[in-house]
C-alpha cells in the first residue's frame, strides 16, 4: 500500500527519477514559450488521468468460453454475445478473446455495434439479434453483417438490395415461441417463408428463438417454448425449408438444459462470469471478468456529529477518517447504494458513507482498535477495490444487483466509459 502513498508532486518526482517525462517540444512556439507535445501527452496512462478505472480480466473471458464449450460439447457452434459494448467490458477486446478461445459467432444488438467489430478487422460471422431499420440495409451488405428477420417487408427489401449489388442476403429467422417480444409466431413460420423464400438473393443461414424463463425454477413455460420451437423447425423441414443453424440456448439453458443446445448456443451474461440463476452456481465454475478500482483523493478526520455529503444523512461517530474516491453515479456507482455497500481497502471491507455524488463518493475508516481488528492508515493515492476481490474480502456485482432489485447485466453495463477499461 505504501507505494501509492504520495501527493501529485511527489508522484511525478518519483517517476521522473526512473523515466524523465518532458512534455515540451524541442522548438519554441510562436509566442516564445515552450509548447506541449501532443504525442508525449498521449503517453500519460489512463489510470493516471483519473484515479478510477475498470479492469477486465481476459483470462476470465477465456475460462468462461471454455466452460460453455464443455457444456455444449463438440460439433456445436458457440456465439459470444458482445452487445452493449460486451456488457460494458469492451466489445472489441472481448470479441477477439472469445473467438480465440473457441467461439465462432458474435451477437450484437445494433448495426453500429457490428460495424465497430468489422472496423476492428474482426471477420467472424456477426448477427444482429433483432431486425434493424430498413435504411440500414446498405450497411449490412457493405460490412457483411447478418440481420435477424421476421417481417416480409424487411426480407424483400433486403433481398432486392442484395440482388442489385450482385451479392447474397444472409439472415437468421427469429421465431416467437412465447416471449412475445419479437419474431414470427411459431405457428406462422411456414407461411412466412412461403411469402419470402422465392427471392433468389435471400439466404436463410439460421433459425432461432429466445427463452424467457430458462433461468427460472419453474419450468413449464420453458417446456412450452421448447415444444413450440421444435414443432416449428420440424414444420419447416417438412415443407422442404432448410432452417440452417438452429439455436435457442442462452447462458442459463447452456448450463441447465443440454436438450436445447441444437446446432449453436448463445453465451451472454455467463461469458462475463455471472451465473444466470441460483441453480447454476453448483453446476459450473465461472470467473467474473470485471473489477472496479479507485484511488483515494482525500482523507480527513471528521469530528463527531458532523455530516458528510449531500443531505448529511450520515454523521460522523468520531474516531473515523472519511476518505474520498473519484467516482460516483455518473460512472454507474448507483446513488441508491448510498450507505448500503462496502469498499475494500488493504484487504478490509470499509463502509461507504454519505450520499454517492455524481463524480465522487466517500467511505469510512474506523480508527479505533479492538479485538483482533487490524487498524488501517488510509493515505491519498491508496488503491481501493469498489467491485472485486482483495485478499479475503470481496464485493460483487451480485451484491449490488440484489440491493437494487435488478440483474447483474444492468450493473455492469452501467459502469460508464468515463472510467477507462484496463485489460489484464
Amino acid at each position: 500500500m505504501s507505494e501509492h502513498r504520495s501527493d501529485y508532486s511527489s508522484m511525478y518526482s518519483q517517476r521522473s527519477v526512473k523515466q524523465p517525462i518532458d512534455f515540451a517540444r524541442d522548438v519554441i512556439s510562436a509566442s516564445g514559450k515552450l509548447a506541449f507535445d501532443p504525442e508525449k501527452l498521449a503517453t500519460i496512462p489512463a489510470r493516471d488521468r483519473r484515479w478510477a478505472w475498470v479492469e477486465v480480466d481476459l483470462a476470465a473471458i477465456r475460462h468462461n468460453v471454455g466452460v460453455a464449450r464443455q457444456c455444449i460439447g463438440r460439433g456445436r457452434r458457440l456465439m459470444a454475445v458482445v452487445k452493449a459494448d460486451a456488457y460494458g467490458h469492451g466489445a472489441v477486446k472481448v470479441a477477439k478473446t472469445a473467438l480465440n478461445s473457441g467461439a465462432e459467432y458474435l451477437g450484437v444488438a445494433t448495426v453500429d455495434e457490428a460495424i465497430e467489430l468489422r472496423e476492428a478487422l474482426i471477420n467472424a460471422p456477426v448477427l444482429v439479434l433483432a431486425e434493424p431499420p430498413l435504411a440500414s440495409i446498405p450497411l449490412l451488405l457493405a460490412y457483411k453483417i447478418m440481420p435477424t428477420v421476421y417481417t416480409p417487408e424487411f426480407a424483400i427489401q433486403y433481398g432486392e438490395a442484395a440482388d442489385a449489388f450482385g451479392v447474397r442476403a444472409p439472415y437468421h429467422l427469429k421465431i416467437n415461441t412465447g416471449m412475445n417480444r419479437i419474431g414470427i409466431r411459431h405457428d406462422e413460420v411456414v407461411e412466412f417463408m412461403t411469402q419470402v423464400s422465392f427471392h433468389r438473393a435471400l439466404d436463410l443461414v439460421g433459425t432461432f428463438t429466445h427463452f424467457a424463463t430458462a433461468d427460472c425454477p419453474e419450468t413449464l413455460d420453458f417446456q412450452i417454448q421448447t415444444k413450440r420451437f421444435i414443432e416449428a423447425i420440424n414444420a419447416m423441414r417438412a415443407a422442404g425449408i432448410n432452417p440452417g443453424i438452429v439455436h435457442a440456448a442462452n447462458s442459463a439453458a447452456i448450463i441447465r438444459y443440454p436438450d436445447v443446445h441444437f446446432d449453436m448456443a448463445r453465451l451472454g451474461i455467463s461469458l462475463y462470469g455471472f451465473y444466470p440463476c441460483q441453480e447454476t452456481r453448483r453446476m459450473v465454475d465461472l470467473h467474473p471478468a470485471m473489477s472496479v478500482h479507485a484511488r483515494i483523493t482525500e482523507v480527513k478526520l471528521v469530528p463527531m456529529s458532523e455530516g458528510v455529503s449531500y443531505g448529511m444523512q450520515y454523521r460522523s461517530p468520531g474516531s473515523v477518517k472519511i476518505c474520498t474516491l473519484p467516482l460516483g453515479y455518473a460512472d454507474g456507482y448507483r446513488r441508491e447504494l448510498s450507505g448500503r455497500i462496502d469498499v475494500i481497502l488493504d484487504g478490509q471491507r470499509c463502509r461507504q458513507v454519505g450520499n454517492i455524488c455524481m463524480d465522487q463518493c466517500m467511505f469510512e475508516v474506523d480508527m479505533r482498535v479492538y479485538g483482533n481488528r487490524r487498524r488501517l492508515d488510509p493515505q491519498i493515492g491508496d488503491e481501493v477495490v469498489v467491485v472485486g476481490r482483495q485478499g479475503d474480502s470481496i464485493v460483487t456485482v451480485d451484491d449490488m444487483a440484489n440491493m437494487l432489485g435488478t440483474v447483474p447485466h444492468e450493473i455492469v453495463i452501467g459502469f460508464s466509459h468515463r472510467m477507462p477499461r484496463i485489460y489484464v
